[in-house]
């Protein structure tokens, strides 16, 4: 009986893209060919050893494990790596002057509260300086957007998501808010924070080994959305703030840094967006 048979490891790569051959998603099979094109050419790229495979598969374990209820490490681990932004940046391109988007992040949560235009976000009190923020959403054509919805969420002035931190109120500098008939929004807040990434995981471990900071530049993140419009999930950065060339999970662009104009102690911001015409819908948060 003729068996064809792996017989070196030049043919391991084509014996596993055949065994999928049947795969009858052609979307799944297509992916799942690349992915074991490309891992079977890192590790020779690499010369990987058995150790490094396993060291490299207790990594991927681990962070499965680390990802719980109000923490997703594996979530963290595809920010630090850059393919977050990479997928983001190529499957939302702003070639056409739409604003460029950027990552949801682990602390989006569904059903903010409604807000009123000029509203208040920051339902903890706080000493630190104030931040008005401003602008219009609009069309690719220049148009306002009328009743588009802007989701707005933020860490506080000392780097923590009220999902992080007991001592904030429940949906502390988180709103949802609609555009008048100018395509217009405003809201007031607490000037934000920049923070370090949790590093007490195996994410923060590979960090150290690369002698990376865990730091994220102050920023704001938004998700704006309207019928007929694809979902623009993105974040402002402060112009001033530390870590813009060098953000670990590698978010900032050019076109999303924001200026924030001190006045008498006060600050403001005010940022357009332009929406691309698509299909409007929504992400699955990372955490609950």
């Amino acid at each position: 009986m003729n068996h064809h048979l792996i017989d070196s490891e030049a043919s391991v790569t084509r014996f596993v893209i055949a065994a999928m051959s049947d795969t009858q998603d052609p979307r799944l099979k297509r992916i799942m060919e690349c992915a074991v094109q490309h891992l079977h050419a890192f590790a020779r790229e690499c010369d990987l050893s058995e150790d490094e495979l396993e060291a490299g598969l207790r990594f991927i374990t681990e962070i499965g494990q680390q990802t719980h209820h109000s923490h997703n490490e594996v979530v963290l681990a595809a920010d630090v790596l850059g393919l977050s932004t990479l997928v983001a940046l190529r499957n939302n391109p702003s070639a056409h002057g739409q604003t460029a988007a950027a990552l949801l992040g682990p602390f989006w949560r569904k059903d903010a509260p409604i807000c009123t235009n000029g509203e208040s976000i920051a339902r903890t009190p706080s000493s630190h300086p104030s931040l008005e923020v401003s602008g219009y959403v609009r069309d690719d054509a220049g148009n306002p957007i009328t009743q588009a919805q802007v989701d707005v969420w933020q860490a506080s002035p000392t780097g923590l998501y009220e999902n992080q931190d007991a001592a904030q109120e429940d949906m502390n500098l988180r709103g949802r808010f609609l555009t008048d008939d100018k395509g217009r929004y405003l809201f007031k807040t607490v000037r934000p924070a920049g923070y370090p990434v949790p590093t007490d995981g195996s994410v923060g471990k590979l960090l150290r080994a690369q002698k990376r900071h865990p730091y994220r530049p102050a920023h704001i993140h938004f998700m704006v959305s309207a019928p007929g419009h694809k979902t623009l999930i993105t974040q402002v950065f402060a112009d001033d703030s530390e870590y813009l060339s060098t953000d670990v999970v590698l978010g900032v662009t050019k076109a999303l840094v924001g200026m924030f104009q001190e006045k008498d102690g006060c600050y403001s911001l005010n940022y357009d967006f332009v929406l691309q015409e698509g299909i409007s819908k929504f992400p699955e948060p990372p955490i609950k």
